[in-house]
């Protein structure tokens, strides 16, 4: 006589056939190492042992992963966890237990960002795939991609006065809350973004994220670019777009020791030899790396951030830059298996 274990013994085994990415996620990364940050969050100490005991740090962290890779809203969040048991496996919430709210979430996740921990978090994990061997190997790339919030519907004297720094008298506190005064306006190619940009440089060999740095939308790409380097990769080649090349940027990379393999771009007047076009097309095959990363996480998030100020746009591009770093992880133990 079939019973319910079985029918859940039988999924489970579908789903384990199917690539469930849960399970790979459970098994290969040590999620552990991200616990003595996370407790900082419970470091104030209780003054009574009244009321619910705070959720489980992992479990919470866990939580915002699972947000981050299919871009839900705290509220769908709430909903899919006890809806999926896939999900409620994961994050080891049992049959009889009430999941975490969205409430809960939403607290977690500004704790988070009140106390900076996302970097941290995401330097412990380069910890973990630099003891699994995957360290920085043949060159770096570095690049940016546009990360869009919702359009702030000002007049144009309140925009000057935002781009002063400056905040309009007449705006309420509860308007400033929602307001966002860090985004900023850009135009690439013809289309104008409104948000914040994510900076990145990856190694070559693994196409792993090292660095990462998030800054409004008009910061200029070369503004950025010496901070993101990375002295540990094997190799001294950079490659990078031809917005990041100048005369002094090849410069400083030559008296730094690196190997400038960044695209050249023609001037006025001044068009590039058909050598130096080749070049290019050399380049952009390694190049082009970079922009395979800006596509897996656009096919796992939203198009744009709903967060209000720099401060959480950086938690939560930082959460989307470490939930690669934990696929691709995945995938490479995975094929290193195979």
């Amino acid at each position: 006589m079939n019973t319910i274990f079985d029918f859940f013994n039988f999924q489970d085994a579908r789903l384990r056939n199917l690539g469930n990415p849960f399970e790979e996620l459970q098994t290969i990364v040590d999620w552990e190492i991200f616990r003595p940050q996370l407790d900082l969050i419970h470091q104030k100490e209780r003054k009574s042992n009244a009321g619910a005991k705070p959720k489980d740090v992992v479990m919470m962290f866990k939580g915002l992963v699972i947000q981050s890779l299919y871009g839900l809203s705290d509220d769908q969040l709430e909903y899919q966890i006890e809806d999926r048991r896939s999900f409620r496996r994961f994050l080891g919430v049992r049959y009889n237990e009430r999941a975490p709210d969205a409430k809960t979430f939403w607290a977690f996740r500004e704790k988070l960002t009140q106390l900076n921990l996302m970097e941290p978090l995401f330097n412990s994990f380069l910890q973990q795939l630099n003891q699994a061997g995957y360290i920085a190997r043949k060159g770096q790339i570095v690049d940016a991609t546009f990360i869009p919030v919702p359009i702030q519907r000002n007049n144009k004297e309140e925009n000057e006065k935002i781009k002063t720094g400056d905040i309009p008298e007449d705006w309420s506190e509860n308007k400033q809350c929602q307001k966002d005064t860090d985004a900023r306006w850009a135009k690439k190619n013809g289309r104008s973004t409104f948000g914040f940009k994510n900076h990145i440089e990856i190694d070559n060999q693994n196409k792993i994220i090292r660095k990462y740095a998030v800054t409004d939308a008009s910061v200029h790409d070369s503004n950025v670019f010496e901070e993101l380097l990375d002295k540990s990769n094997t190799s001294k080649d950079v490659w990078a777009d031809s917005a990041y090349r100048s005369k002094e940027k090849e410069e400083e990379l030559k008296k730094k020791g690196y190997r400038s393999r960044i695209q050249r771009k023609g001037k006025r007047n001044k068009p590039l030899t058909q050598w130096e076009q080749q070049g290019n097309r050399t380049r952009s095959k390694i190049r082009s790396r970079v922009e395979h990363i800006f596509g897996a996480q656009c096919n796992y998030r939203i198009k744009m951030i709903s967060s209000i100020g720099i401060a959480r746009a950086k938690m939560n591009i930082g959460l989307m830059n470490l939930t690669y770093n934990l696929k691709r992880f995945c995938f490479l133990q995975r094929s290193s298996a195979s």
